[in-house]
């Protein structure tokens, strides 16, 4: 239980929210910063969530590791999210190659991999503990079409040009590095292929999480245009969260 809430104060906003300062602004970066061009970042001074690295505006937050796993598996996340709606979201068909990026302990993976039965899910982490936890749980199922990935902080290890649709649930705005993880991402999509990103909406004040744990419409068109990803739809049928779809070019 102290667990728990331990990760929820990491993400979830103290007391009531203040009104949203708009779509634009959420990330709202110190005055004082320096840039480095070449790499395309910016840096400030960081916030009390965030690392004080700059990408296209938005500051990126802390990241949620390992020991937060609880939280990822809890039982009120189904109706809390409405996770179910999500997965049945999904523009999945029975071959598809899924890529769950930042897969955790597999809560999305599993039920994923149910609905590709012909396909392959893999299923992504960049710590060593969580794909330890993906795999035991993967193992008392008994698919056979789910491969787990090691990846790093700038790359997800896919095979280029393999997956026909990658998401990304409630961890894309805590990549350290979401130039370099975003390219490889789209350089691993097929011609055509999508990737839906889920992220808690910035734009409602009313979703109790904390600021830089949420994303704009408009951000995250700007940061999926800038890795040549075309914007398609963004659907907003969850109780909290944007369900944003992308398309790489044929």
């Amino acid at each position: 239980m102290l667990l728990a809430t331990v990760v929820v104060a990491a993400c979830a906003e103290p007391g009531v929210n203040a009104p949203s300062p708009g779509a634009d602004a959420q990330a709202r970066p110190a005055a004082t910063s320096t840039s480095s061009p070449s790499s395309g970042y910016d840096y400030v001074t960081p916030s009390r969530d965030g690392i004080g690295k700059v990408y296209l505006g938005r500051e990126i937050s802390h990241v949620m590791g390992h020991l937060g796993a609880g939280w990822l598996d809890r039982r009120e996340r189904r109706s809390e999210e409405r996770t179910d709606l999500l997965i049945a979201r999904l523009p999945l068909a029975p071959d598809s190659v899924v890529a769950d990026i930042g897969a955790g302990t597999g809560y999305f993976t599993i039920p994923v991999a149910r609905r590709v039965p012909e396909g392959r899910v893999y299923a992504v982490d960049i710590q060593r503990e969580m794909i330890a936890m993906l795999n035991a749980k993967v193992r008392g199922t008994g698919l056979s079409n789910v491969q787990t990935v090691l990846g790093s902080i700038d790359t997800p290890n896919l095979p280029v040009a393999s997956v026909d649709v990658a998401f990304i649930v409630d961890a894309y705005h805590e990549f350290s590095h979401p130039k370099e993880m975003g390219e490889a991402i789209a350089a691993s999509l097929k011609p055509g292929g999508k990737l839906i990103l889920i992220e808690y909406r910035a734009e409602d004040p009313r979703v109790p999480i904390k600021r830089l744990h949420k994303m704009s419409e408009a951000q995250a068109t700007r940061e999926m245009a800038a890795l040549g990803l075309n914007w398609v739809e963004t659907g907003d049928f969850l109780p909290q969260q944007h369900f944003f779809v992308f398309r790489k070019p044929l």
